[in-house]
């Protein structure tokens, strides 16, 4: 699997969008709108830098800032036109690498940035980057611990995306627990848990009499989270005149309580979260696009648990354990034929329906002996019967089981005339996953 890699944009979103580097499937990108501001960021977290279409008038004073900074990664610089005698000046001045294109901004810009990181950024380390207190070994996870780590040296903003119970608050709190604010405060929010008029109270706060009900002042959250972090999560489901105003914090670093005419400096760390295509909701106008991209300065996309199998069965000791104390059962394990079913099972809840799923069997077990599949509930369980109906006499649930995945496995590369990259897409595996199947079941 080629690995991702992490990526600074310096320049509009405009060009951004129209450059289609947003959909290189290898990229992770982060934006500045400026070099002052790509200064501010620690750009040894970043595999490369791409400067687009710089102004003529600051070029040679943008170039030698870029070029000055400590530990700056492979730099890209991307021309417009055809001007052969500013792109060698470019070179010489220290990029590594300068791009000519036509005047529409950087269609091939992708493909460019994709080669230059590959060409001039050793791959990274194999070694599966850990973050304590989360589990997961999964080259998915592998990824997400990476860019967690590189988060933790810098104070950008986070956006945190993934699906309901991968796990985005706990990430956010190894985020700040690592980081420089970790003496300070981590304060969380689910916005989706009020309405506007009180989730604005909430995270500006209120002066006595701001409105009915208002019986004394409020310090809200930006403030209560001084020096620490503050945690959005369900950031998607705000509405428009919220967005505004959030915007309006990020961008001038101060809050104005309700029923207050003066504003407040904050120091805090922003880290949001959604289960939304924030890029989408863009799209479709219901999120604004300006506050889109500063929140997403650091983006760290959070895998479902259907992507992330290798990690299920070891979060299903985790969980025993866990548990198991609680219950008085520390000895209780799993059966293999019930290991089986939850690794067959695509876990739409992910993470917290696999916790929820382990408590229920502990709950319903007897002693400390097995949790086999009777134990499990029917929605992991309704894949028995039509196992049973083509199970052959002495043969074991496992055997039946491999039995299934050996002929899909033969159907899908059949289906796809052999070709294994768009076999391992659809059966939603890794390339290197399916290859280990194969083996395993003697697929040539």
């Amino acid at each position: 699997m080629q690995p991702i890699r992490s990526v600074l944009w310096i320049g509009s979103t405009q060009s951004l969008e129209e450059s289609h580097v947003t959909d290189a499937p290898t990229l992770d990108l982060a934006w500045a709108p400026d070099v002052e501001g790509a200064l501010e960021l620690p750009l040894n977290c970043f595999d490369g830098v791409i400067l687009d279409r710089p102004s003529p008038k600051t070029l040679a004073d943008d170039l030698d800032r870029l070029i000055g900074a400590p530990d700056l990664p492979p730099l890209l610089v991307h021309l417009p036109g055809g001007d052969q005698a500013l792109a060698r000046r470019i070179s010489e001045a220290g990029a590594r690498e300068v791009v000519l294109a036509d005047e529409s901004p950087g269609r091939a810009s992708a493909l460019d940035l994709v080669e230059l990181l590959e060409r001039s950024s050793p791959p990274r380390s194999a070694g599966p980057p850990r973050v304590e207190g989360i589990i997961g070994e999964s080259p998915a996870m592998r990824e997400t611990f990476g860019l967690v780590h590189r988060a933790r040296r810098s104070e950008a903003t986070v956006l945190l995306s993934g699906e309901t119970g991968t796990g985005k608050e706990l990430l956010g709190r190894a985020i700040h627990s690592g980081g420089r604010r970790r003496a300070g405060p981590f304060v969380a929010v689910n916005c989706a848990a009020f309405p506007d008029s009180l989730l604005e109270s909430e995270l500006f706060g209120h002066v006595k009499g701001a409105f009915t009900g208002a019986d004394r002042e409020k310090r809200g959250l930006f403030e209560a989270a001084s020096g620490g972090t503050l945690f959005l999560d369900e950031i998607g489901e705000t509405s428009g005149p919220l967005q505004a105003k959030l915007l309006r914090v990020l961008q001038e670093r101060e809050v104005r309580p309700l029923g207050r005419t003066r504003t407040r400096r904050i120091d805090v760390r922003v880290i949001a979260a959604t289960n939304r295509d924030l890029r989408f909701e863009v799209s479709n106008g219901h999120f604004r696009e300006d506050l889109f991209y500063r929140l997403a300065v650091f983006p760290i996309p959070v895998p479902p648990l259907r992507k992330r199998p290798e990690d299920i069965l070891l979060l299903v000791e985790h969980f025993l354990r866990r548990y198991g104390r609680r219950e008085r059962k520390p000895g209780c394990h799993i059966s293999r034929d019930a290991a089986h079913l939850l690794l067959s099972y695509s876990w739409p809840g992910n993470v917290r329906e696999l916790e929820n799923e382990i408590q229920r069997a502990l709950t319903l077990s007897e002693g400390e002996g097995e949790i086999t599949p009777d134990l499990l509930s029917d929605s992991i369980t309704r894949i028995i019967e039509p196992v049973e109906a083509v199970m052959r006499e002495g043969e074991s649930l496992q055997e039946t089981l491999e039995r299934i995945e050996a002929w899909l496995l033969r159907r899908a590369l059949a289906a796809h005339d052999g070709h294994r990259t768009r076999t391992a897409k659809r059966l939603g595996i890794t390339r290197e996953g399916l290859y280990k199947k194969m083996k395993r079941f003697g697929i040539a």
